[in-house]
């Protein structure tokens, strides 16, 4: 017999003297396949995996041609006729013990069309059992099997039992997915000694024994077929038990897995259980994971909707407007999953289109506000007031910043949520926060601070519509030795002076009604500039541009080293996710009308403001103009009606809310009216109605000729803006929707997102945003509530944020969770705020202020417990391990005993691992007198095995942007909220504008709010709601498993190319590795940076790089990603691994290699005309054949990041300059 050789290109793939033809195609042995070093890898090497018939064998089927092979997933399985046809009575004696339908006398099979003849071949597949819905296994062989026929008929005493389809593929796979197809795994599992695993209907449903889950039972026809479980989870339950088959060593059940991986004293008890949520009686939940269908959720938010009175008209203010969002950019922005599923763009050749839109967002705020450098956004405005504080703080001269009774002054005009805010941060920098009228006799309040002075910070317009003049204050401030900050209103600063211009240092807000809806609070980008001089510490990304290596243009994450991720306790600020998809909207939004489309709309909203404060003093109101100029002041879009009593006021307020006019009660007897570019000449008449039944001199006498005369409105020159703004070309250009649409398009396109792969970034978490999860955030009843609607006009939004936070409190195991914390950075404040406020509740106040933090920790944790007014202390980890070290932990407790306030602690650890002695360390910390706060970045992989309440956490929050299914929007939003034990509760943060709130923080001494808003960013919490209730608490659990399940499969995979740094006494790792990429810089040269960017050119994200140890890669999949897609994963680090290898043996140099040069662009390859490089244009684009059919490329080569940080461009300028 001739040898049969299968090559693709001048690779081999099989040789053998031992082998079969089958009409046309040659059948290689399993043991003849190569195993290719970088190219391609077979999973497993032992035949009796697939197959567990003596003496088997499995062959690949390979059709030859001239030209090259084309390989196709066909295994087929070598047997003798008579072991065949044991298994096939084995199969049927098993089932006919349980159903009595099978006769096994009479089993025939047949195949449509005529079978082809094959003596002595078996084929191994799974059929569908018509009749009780359950998966039944047949091996046919009557001495000869048909081979691949169209389909297969199974008869059991002349009855039709199923029809089964043989399981090949017709299209060509590259060679890097060649892999066996599985074996039927029922097979397996009656080879094998223990008790088979039993699947009922649905796909993830699984239990140990028969009677679990009413194994054997016919399904219920009437349960939802559209569960969401299925769809959630990547792998099925037959592709699990392949990857538990190819771990190192194997599992034999996702149980057994689960306690090799987690420790036994922490793996809880019993199942877990989640709150049925209100109004969820009369649908039909999931029989085996107890979840609602996809539609019976939809039903379920519909009921929440009906509750919430989206009918009404909010003339509230306070910082939140209504706003109207272009269609073109919701639907292409804010429910496009290539907008929303992408990560920070921390890998930069990957993310030009965020990048740039988001630099946009910095022009325009600078623009706008007058100061050169500007931010990619933070929280919300509230929050970036107490940014604004701490900035100035830490700006002051060393001997300044420690002297004792600094004060920084507060307009009282500014927000009362800005000021509450900015109350709970000063506390724990041990600032003085003093409110006041700062105008008032010549600036006496500013004056009085002296040297003690940090800043002023004053709101233009003010909170009661005043428009001031503020240059002499300014002055002032200067000369005393503060820094100036201004909360401003970017609609209004396309009329009046810019704070840069009157000296300002420092000038934020919120950019919600650029496009933004209201959404009960959030999410909005808030924007934040200053001046130059205060670059190196204003918060948040910064977008800077910079040039890749082919000298282009190129934008980048600017000034990374003086984040909180580096400066660790030292940072002022905590921030880490902001709010990058809504600043992004308010780009486009500002991008779509251009400077004088913006400027229409605020002239707009000015004139209306203008006609309805005539027609109010007209009919006897009294609506002051204020301000400080020589005409006393402008309007913009707020005026404040004041009336004689309280009891006026109560009727005007009770009469506006019978129509459904929302508005907003300043004080005792004065009313606010807040205008915006929803409001028209008919809702002014509806207004003008409501003010007409309480007037002093009646109702408006003509309503119906009201905009005929529109009064003459002046700006004093003195706060007139006459600069320029918004002159690039980028916001004079596309102004159709056509070329808006294109525009959009055009950078989504230059972006990786989850919407093209995986994005395996360690610690971040990167799982689905499932489609029905996002649906309500755009309905009005969501989206469009202001958050101090009076609540009884929001008892649904009420209900369901109540029923998410007792969720949530079942899976942690805490007594209370609150939902206001904006970030997860803001959970961590708010938590070490908590204890806190604890321990200075129950001893002396200000002693215990230490808090313990291993050195492993996110540098946000060593922040936040600045920020909360803790000093720091670093605990010693196992190198070796990975694990605390409890011995140095104990010494510390002991030593510090008395001031000990806390131990934040992150679990699975960053390292990658559940820790052996967590419970211990908890024991250690309370017996000191301290309390565990649980960072629960990790949570993903706790949710039904274990949780933070139960291992003896006090504190812990939560990621509902990584855990919970809200998605990253390419750098937020997201959304933190803490969790805390019974002795906790009183220190959860209240709200000084929600009653609703209020009265469920009882307490003689509410917490201050954390966030602008009571509840946060409320209108995409129906997206984790809508998450938990689909998925049902053993869903949650399953996911679980299978999160930590493919984090063990791609460490097998990986671990004999490269070194995995921490794993337990099993070998195994928690839900994310870490993969040892050091030794390479002495091989070969190369970096974690260089995989990083040679992965880009696979079109994958890289891991987290060089955290938590540097020059390495930690890898975290998720439970949403498929075996397939792990494995393109997996096989693109493996063909780097071969790279790096030829480096290593000499053959490809240590500089001007292809990982050097990665990643590649299509101009770097087609345009490049001389190609002197020591690899070849393939190897660079299409390193593995499955990128001939699906390729993302990136937009730039690598980014010069030295030249970024060393020639700053935050904003939008020329390209000439730029290069310059």
């Amino acid at each position: 017999m001739p040898r049969a050789v299968a090559k693709i290109g001048n690779t081999v793939l099989a040789e053998t003297d031992t082998w079969e033809t089958v009409e046309g195609n040659v059948y290689f042995p399993r043991s003849s396949l190569k195993d290719g070093t970088g190219t391609f890898r077979l999973i497993e090497s032992d035949s009796s995996t697939f197959c567990p018939w003596k003496g088997a064998a499995s062959y690949y089927d390979i059709s030859l041609q001239e030209t090259g092979t084309v390989i196709s997933d066909v295994v087929w399985y070598y047997a003798e006729p008579s072991e065949a046809a044991r298994k096939i009575k084995d199969h049927v004696a098993f089932y006919k013990t349980k159903v009595e339908i099978f006769d096994t006398t009479a089993l025939v099979a047949e195949s449509e069309p005529k079978p082809r003849q094959l003596a002595g071949y078996g084929l191994c597949a799974a059929t569908f059992d018509t009749f009780n819905s359950r998966s039944l296994p047949t091996v046919l062989s009557l001495g000869s099997v048909m081979a691949a026929p169209s389909s297969v008929l199974l008869r059991g005493g002349g009855r039709q039992l199923a029809r089964c389809y043989p399981r090949a593929t017709a299209a060509a796979v590259g060679v890097a997915r060649l892999s066996p197809l599985t074996a039927c795994r029922q097979c397996l599992q009656l080879a094998s000694p223990k008790p088979p695993t039993w699947y009922s209907s649905h796909r993830h449903a699984h239990s140990s024994s028969p009677s679990d889950h009413g194994a054997l039972q016919p399904r219920n026809l009437l349960q939802p077929l559209d569960t969401f479980p299925r769809r959630h989870i990547g792998p099925s339950p037959e592709t699990a038990e392949q990857m538990l088959a190819a771990l190192d060593p194997p599992a034999s059940s996702l149980d057994e897995f689960v306690q090799q991986v987690l420790p036994a004293d922490i793996i809880s008890a019993k199942a877990l259980e989640v709150a049925t949520p209100n109004g969820s009686s009369r649908l039909h939940a999931d029989s085996v994971h107890g979840g609602l269908g996809e539609s019976d959720m939809i039903k379920l938010m519909q009921k929440y909707k009906k509750d919430i009175d989206a009918s009404g008209k909010s003339y509230i203010g306070c910082g939140y407007y209504n706003t109207i969002v272009p269609p073109v950019i919701q639907r292409n922005v804010l429910e496009n999953p290539l907008w929303y599923t992408s990560y920070t763009p921390y890998q930069a050749e990957i993310s030009q289109g965020r990048l740039e839109s988001l630099l946009n967002f910095q022009t325009l705020t600078a623009d706008l506000t007058g100061l050169p450098v500007a931010n990619a956004s933070v929280l919300d405005e509230a929050t970036a007031a107490a940014e604004a504080m701490t900035m100035s703080w830490a700006t002051m001269p060393a001997h300044r910043q420690k002297k004792d009774g600094k004060s920084y002054v507060v307009s009282h005009l500014c927000h009362p949520q800005t000021i509450a805010v900015m109350q709970s941060r000063a506390e724990g920098f041990g600032i003085k926060l003093v409110v006041g009228d700062i105008m008032a006799e010549d600036f006496k309040l500013v004056k009085d601070q002296g040297d003690r002075l940090i800043g002023v910070l004053a709101q233009y317009p003010d909170t009661e519509g005043g428009i001031f003049d503020f240059q002499s204050l300014s002055d002032k401030i200067h000369e005393i030795g503060g820094t100036f900050s201004v909360a401003t209103d970017l609609l209004a600063l396309t009329l009046l002076k810019p704070p840069g211009e009157f000296g300002a240092d420092i000038a934020f807000g919120s950019a919600q009604r650029f496009g933004v809806p209201m959404g009960f609070g959030g999410p909005h980008a808030a924007f934040f500039a200053c001046a130059d001089k205060y670059m190196r510490k204003i918060p948040g990304r910064i977008v800077g541009v910079s040039k890749d290596r082919l000298g282009n243009r190129a934008l980048r994450l600017a000034l990374q080293t003086r984040e909180q991720h580096i400066r660790r306790e030292k940072a002022t600020s905590n921030i880490c996710t902001a709010q990058a998809l809504l600043a992004n909207m308010s780009a486009f939004y500002a991008v779509y009308h251009g400077p004088e489309g913006l400027k229409a709309i605020a002239q707009r909203i000015r004139s209306l403001t203008g006609l309805l404060r005539e027609k109010l003093c007209a009919i006897g109101y009294s609506v002051p103009i204020k301000g400080n100029t020589a005409s006393n002041g402008a309007i913009f879009d707020t005026l404040t009606v004041e009336l004689k009593s309280s009891a006026e006021a109560d009727s005007l307020v009770e009469a506006a809310l019978e129509s459904s006019v929302y508005l907003r009660r300043i004080n005792p007897t004065t009313v606010g009216i807040s205008l915006d570019e929803t409001i028209g000449v008919e809702e002014l008449k509806d207004l003008l109605s409501v003010f007409g039944k309480t007037a002093p001199k009646g109702a408006p006498a003509d309503l119906h000729n009201i905009s005929k005369v529109i009064p003459e409105l002046q700006i004093p020159a003195s706060i007139k803006r006459t600069s320029p703004y918004l002159t690039h070309p980028v916001f004079n250009s596309h102004h159709s929707e056509t070329e808006m649409l294109r525009y959009i398009t055009h950078l989504g396109s230059k972006d990786l997102s989850l919407a093209h792969s995986m994005i395996p970034l360690g610690s971040c978490t990167m799982k689905l945003n499932a489609t029905t999860e996002m649906l309500p955030i755009s309905w009005p009843e969501f989206s469009s509530m202001h958050p101090f609607t009076p609540s009884e006009r929001v008892t649904g939004y009420q209900n369901m944020i109540e029923d998410l936070e007792r969720q949530l409190a079942d899976i942690t195991g805490m007594a209370e969770v609150t939902v206001q914390p904006n970030s997860g950075a803001q959970g961590e404040f708010a938590g070490l705020r908590a204890i806190k406020m604890y321990q200075d509740a129950v001893g002396t106040p200000g002693k215990r202020n230490l808090c313990l933090i291993p050195v492993s920790a996110h540098g946000t944790n060593p922040a936040s417990a600045a920020m909360a007014g803790m000093n720091v202390l670093s605990v010693k980890c196992d190198m070796t391990t990975g694990n605390l070290d409890l011995a140095d932990l104990k010494a510390k407790c002991e030593k510090h005993k008395d001031q000990l306030a806390a131990i934040m602690i992150t679990y699975p650890s960053t390292f990658g691992v559940f820790e052996e002695g967590v419970k211990e360390a908890c024991k250690i910390v309370h017996e000191n007198g301290g309390q565990v706060y649980m960072d629960g970045a990790n949570l993903n992989a706790q949710i039904g095995l274990c949780s933070p309440g139960e291992i003896g956490a006090d504190v812990c929050h939560l990621n509902l942007h990584k855990t919970f299914c809200i998605p990253h929007g390419g750098g937020g939003p997201g959304v933190g909220p803490i969790g805390v034990a019974e002795h906790l509760r009183p220190f959860l943060p209240s709200h000084p504008l929600s009653e609703h709130l209020q009265s469920r923080r009882a307490t003689p001494n509410p917490a201050p709010p954390i966030s602008a808003a009571p509840w946060g960013s409320a209108s995409i919490l129906p997206i984790t709601f809508s998450y938990i209730n689909m998925m049902g608490a053993k869903g949650l659990t399953h996911a679980t498993k299978i999160t930590i399940l493919n984090a063990n499969y791609i460490l097998a995979r990986l671990k004999p190319h490269y070194s995995i740094l921490y794993t337990n006494a099993h070998g195994r790792c928690a839900h994310e590795f870490i993969l040892d990429t050091r030794k390479f810089k002495a091989t070969a040269g190369i970096e974690a940076i260089d995989i990083a960017k040679r992965l880009q050119d696979f079109g994958f994200h890289a891991p987290t790089m060089s955290w938590p140890v540097a020059n390495t890669l930690m890898i975290e999949p998720t439970e949403s990603e498929s075996k397939e897609e792990m494995d393109r994963f997996c096989d693109a680090l493996i063909a780097i691994r071969a790279e790096i290898a030829a480096i290593e043996a000499g053959q490809q140099p240590k500089e001007g290699n292809v990982l050097k040069m990665a990643p590649h662009t299509q101009r770097d390859l087609l345009v490049t005309k001389e190609w002197d490089r020591p690899y070849s244009r393939e190897q660079a684009a299409y390193p593995v054949p499955w990128l001939l059919e699906k390729k993302f490329w990136p937009s730039v080569t690598r980014v010069d990041d030295a030249f970024g940080d060393q020639n700053l461009f935050c904003t939008c300028g020329p390209v000439e300059e730029i290069v310059k």
